[in-house]
């Protein structure tokens, strides 16, 4: 497993087995976000079986699942709330831990700087300065009204 510690309370990683979720119980992790689709998965690691070994652990799953081109609002509010709502650290996976670094970016913007970000997401190896005018315009609609 390769946690890449994103905040404090978030970290991501790509695709995890079952049994490093016992590894994620014993690290203290409360909430478990998959943002993969089934369809990128065999049936041993698609979202059922994780979000039953999860609770087998006493950890929350949260399924959202897209596409990096299939991305919402929805979505990004979906993982804003989970991340806002959980109980203690929180990890999300995909299938490079990308969409999960992306979504919650969306998400912060205009609550953490935009350079911030950024700085955030290349450290990891992620590089989002592609993302700068989305998360720029993401960062306005966030901090009005």
């Amino acid at each position: 497993m390769d946690l890449r510690q994103i905040t404090p309370t978030y970290s991501v990683t790509p695709q995890i087995e079952p049994s490093d979720i016992a590894t994620l119980a014993a690290m203290g992790v409360k909430t478990l976000i998959c943002n993969r689709p089934d369809m990128e998965n065999p049936p041993a690691l698609q979202a059922a079986v994780m979000q039953a070994e999860a609770e087998a652990h006493g950890i929350d799953f949260i399924y959202n699942p897209f596409q990096g081109h299939t991305m919402s609002q929805d979505h990004v509010d979906e993982q804003a709330d989970a991340l806002a709502d959980a109980e203690g650290p929180v990890v999300g996976y995909c299938a490079s831990g990308n969409r999960c670094t992306v979504v919650w970016a969306f998400g912060v913007a205009g609550h953490v700087p935009v350079d911030e970000i950024i700085a955030i997401g290349t450290s990891h190896g992620y590089p989002f300065e592609q993302l700068r005018p989305a998360l720029e315009a993401a960062a306005a609609r966030n901090t009005q009204g």
